[in-house]
């Protein structure tokens, strides 16, 4: 058992970043899929396409500021100055995988026609997949630099 914890205890050293990252990612996504779902399913219609994309939107801002807070503190452990440039910069890469998500939900709900609440789930979650792996190498890369 002993040799059991200090392998996880290596594993986790060693892979630290992406664990935590994967962890906020999950913790994120529960935000997105949370906030989404209502929106979806209470407010507004998936059948209607400005109604599904506007809660793509408003579901991404409540997980965007989440995920900043999150990976800023806990992830990367940024201790860049700059937190307004930081914060611009990671609302942009952040945009550019909405954008993603956004055309992954029009082509299959949309163009598709695949609008039923079982292939809304199914493809959020097929875009979800696609965001996150998107986001850690735009935020390792670019965002939350160790050289900030």
């Amino acid at each position: 058992m002993k040799n059991l914890i200090e392998f996880i205890k290596k594993i986790y050293k060693k892979y630290k970043e992406i664990i935590l990252y994967l962890i906020f990612g999950v913790l994120t996504t529960i935000v997105s899929l949370g906030s989404k779902y209502i929106l979806l399913f209470v407010l507004l219609d998936a059948k209607d396409p400005l109604q599904l994309q506007i809660s793509i939107i408003l579901s991404w801002m409540i997980a965007v500021i989440f995920a900043y807070v999150t990976n800023r503190i806990f992830v990367f452990n940024s201790k860049n100055e700059k937190k307004i440039k930081e914060f611009i910069s990671f609302i942009i890469a952040r945009i550019s995988t909405l954008l993603l998500e956004m055309l992954i939900m029009w082509f299959f709900v949309t163009f598709l026609k695949l609008d039923s609440k079982m292939y809304v789930i199914i493809f959020t979650l097929i875009s979800q997949v696609a965001v996150v792996i998107a986001n850690y190498i735009l935020s390792k890369l670019f965002i939350f630099k160790k050289n900030n």
